[in-house]
């Protein structure tokens, strides 16, 4: 069996999608380990949740660096590789990041999207689908490029949008959506099955059985 990926969870807030990397990773046979959380917040709840599970974190705070992007992400990035870190996963980790980030990472860092891109980029997602009147919404998981929630996509899952639905409603659904499909992805990143080949991933022996979502691949 190869070596686990050694991953870092960038959060900024309660860590929910964070917790169910952990959950997952907590198997032997999972292919990733969470070496690491870190939060630009102080008081990020997800801190406290990792610490009290044995996981090692950290704080960059982006206060600390007065409006200069680029000078966090040299921190950050210098945290990152100190900790040996492989594999980067974005998990509500609320700040846009400049090119250097992401070429330092390129086809190593992740992130899920609470939306069925490229529809609905940004923010409110839940919202904004609700006022198109669309019938499937859900969530993704995607490579980080340099465009906000872009880069190609790795899995994506759905849920029907209900009459009655409220943004509160529709969230909590897509939520569970995005708890079953962010490990399965990580899984297919750190295994080697999930490969960036021009704007598309290909993967290799994925399995998205055992699901009420609809869940691709």
């Amino acid at each position: 069996m190869s070596p686990r990926k050694k991953v870092a969870v960038l959060i900024s807030g309660r860590g929910s999608n964070m917790m169910s990397l952990i959950s997952a990773a907590m198997s032997p046979s999972y292919p990733a380990e969470i070496g690491l959380v870190v939060s630009n917040k102080p008081d990020a709840a997800g801190l406290t949740k990792a610490a009290d599970l044995g996981i090692k974190t950290a704080v960059v705070d982006h206060r600390d660096y007065k409006g200069d992007r680029e000078a966090f992400e040299h921190a950050l990035n210098g945290l990152l590789k100190d900790n040996a870190i492989e594999l980067v996963a974005l998990a509500g980790f609320m700040r846009l990041l400049t090119p250097f980030l992401v070429n330092e990472w390129r086809d190593r860092m992740i992130n899920i999207h609470p939306a069925l891109l490229p529809s609905f980029k940004g923010l409110n997602t839940h919202e904004r689908a609700l006022d198109e009147g669309v019938k499937l919404h859900g969530a993704t998981v995607h490579f980080v490029s340099a465009e906000m929630d872009d880069g190609p996509i790795i899995m994506q899952g759905a849920v029907p949008v209900l009459e009655g639905d409220t943004p509160e409603t529709l969230g909590a659904r897509v939520l569970g959506v995005e708890h079953q499909i962010y490990p399965k992805a990580l899984e297919l990143v750190a295994n080697g099955k999930a490969k960036v080949k021009g704007q598309k991933v290909s993967t290799t022996g994925s399995d998205a059985s055992g699901s009420d979502a609809l869940i691709a691949p």
